[in-house]
């Protein structure tokens, strides 16, 4: 008999398509939620070592959001924001105006591309691991 026995690779494709259907969105969800809280945790201690003002609630806005099931060609996103009413003053920068004239400019911290950017390398190891798991928990022969 030429020819290769399939049988084997037609099971697995099949369980990975059942796992998939069943258990991977809740997993994906809860995966997802553990490393927005990450990030978020990542860039509240960048912030707090980058602006030194102390006042108001910048660091107190930062939050994770809710997971939009679908975004461009993305299946599952969560993203890490500030909601106070100055976070983007801090973010991008601004002109500083006194009696009507412009007497100078404050640069951006940027703290959440920052915090991204160096959250990118751990996030990579978590997928990986998250991954393997779900593959070795969820495939039954």
């Amino acid at each position: 008999m030429d020819g290769f026995d399939t049988s084997e690779l037609d099971d697995f494709a099949d369980s990975l398509l059942e796992l998939a259907g069943k258990q991977m969105p809740k997993e994906c969800k809860k995966f997802l939620r553990t490393e927005g809280n990450e990030l978020r945790k990542k860039v509240k201690n960048l912030a707090k070592s980058t602006v030194k003002k102390k006042t108001g609630n910048y660091i107190k806005g930062f939050k994770r959001g809710k997971i939009i099931y679908s975004y461009g060609d993305v299946k599952y996103n969560i993203r890490v924001y500030n909601n106070s009413n100055h976070a983007h003053l801090i973010e991008d920068g601004h002109v500083q105006w006194s009696g009507g004239k412009q007497v100078g400019f404050t640069k951006g911290k940027h703290v959440l591309e920052k915090a991204s950017k160096l959250f990118e390398e751990e996030f990579e190891k978590h997928t990986e691991e998250f991954i393997e798991k779900t593959v070795e928990d969820g495939l039954h022969f």
